[in-house]
């Protein structure tokens, strides 16, 4: 059913939820878990800084991701990670698509009622535009 789980993960306390969750329901369905971090390119600056900020900002995440690469192996899944730049929301669909993803999972960071309705959320656009299920965490 799931074989394929797409993990969106960005660090925060409802992604690592996430993860654990995807984790889960990989061992049930002996499912293949790749785990995504989407960095957001800067809105403005000069191309040399943005490429600066965009190097840092990937190498946080590797950074970020290493410890669930441990305990991924250690739970005897199969898992692949990556580092992709872009709209966090365009990317994780796109990633999904091109993946086949049968699930997305993704965590919720809680943001006011403003904050959602100024600028919507990352898991509100993945759940209407996904190719797939999408299960969210909080």
């Amino acid at each position: 059913m799931f074989e394929k789980i797409l993990v969106a993960y960005d660090g925060s306390e409802s992604a690592g939820h996430a993860f654990d969750l995807a984790c889960d329901v990989a061992k049930k369905y002996e499912a293949v878990v790749r785990v995504i971090a989407v960095v957001r390119p800067p809105e403005f600056g000069e191309e040399v800084e943005t490429e600066a900020v965009l190097e840092h900002s990937m190498q946080h995440y590797r950074d970020v991701l290493q410890p669930l690469h441990e305990r991924a192996k250690a739970a005897a899944l199969t898992a692949e990670f990556d580092v992709i730049v872009g709209h966090p929301a365009e990317r994780i669909i796109v990633d999904a698509e091109k993946w086949g993803a049968k699930l997305i999972v993704l965590g919720h960071l809680g943001r006011g009622l403003v904050g959602r309705w100024l600028i919507g959320s990352v898991a509100k656009q993945v759940m209407h535009h996904a190719p797939c299920a999408v299960l969210v965490t909080r």
